[in-house]
């Protein structure tokens, strides 16, 4: 089992990395438009991935249609991420933006948690889990709210 100081560094690395895509993406958004920025962001993905792949002779690809169709849908919700990082830097911030995207995935994560939804599985809900929550939209509400 992996440690927990690698996993937490992983995905410590992967929120700078948000912390750094979203910043760009509004930029992008902004000088060529969504649906080009989004292009631009997913294009750059595709090529990221696909070098290892190709090196890999197409790695487990080809046993894409034994993963459940709805599994399939992740790379649209990656387009909704891109789109509304995209729409919502310019006009809100990066800060903001980015405490509402870790919002959002958090209060998803606890439902999913909560059910074992997607084959993860389930870790109910507590009285802890309840007030951290409560906490984080009273965090998200001062981040957010207009000055």
């Amino acid at each position: 089992m992996e440690s927990v100081l690698l996993v937490a560094t992983l995905v410590l690395t992967a929120g700078i990395a948000v912390g750094l895509q979203s910043p760009m993406v509004g930029a992008l958004a902004q000088r060529l438009g969504p649906l080009e920025g989004i292009f631009i962001v997913h294009l750059g993905g595709a090529i990221l991935s696909g070098i290892p792949l190709l090196w890999m002779a197409g790695g487990n690809l080809g046993n894409f249609r034994a993963v459940p169709w709805l599994f399939l849908l992740a790379g649209g919700f990656g387009v909704i991420v891109v789109a509304a990082i995209g729409f919502a830097v310019p006009r809100i911030g990066v800060a903001p933006t980015t405490v509402l995207l870790v919002v959002g995935q958090l209060l998803i994560g606890t439902l999913i948690d909560q059910f074992g939804w997607m084959g993860s599985g389930v870790r109910p809900l507590d009285l802890g889990k309840i007030i951290g929550l409560g906490l984080l939209m009273l965090g998200a509400w001062l981040v957010v709210r207009p000055s």
